[in-house]
């Protein structure tokens, strides 16, 4: 089955809670019933996969929103 594009690759600045800002893109898509956000750093190298509830229709500042979350509480816990 086919991804589903819902927001393409979109590159963004994000504040880091200490240091300097770190540049990374994102995408979100739906894979079958399931919507993922993926989130590489500006290398192409993947970072962090993070799969939203079921339902969860945003806009694309609430995914930068989500996008900070995983960089700072998850990816660099």
């Amino acid at each position: 089955m086919a991804n589903h594009v819902i927001q393409d690759w979109t590159s963004t600045e994000v504040p880091m809670k200490y240091g300097p800002t770190r540049d990374v893109r994102y995408k979100v898509y739906k894979d079958g019933t399931r919507i993922f956000q993926e989130i590489r750093d500006i290398d192409d190298r993947p970072i962090h996969t993070l799969e939203l509830p079921q339902g969860m229709a945003l806009e694309s500042s609430s995914y930068e929103v989500l996008l900070r979350y995983v960089l700072v509480d998850v990816v660099n816990s």
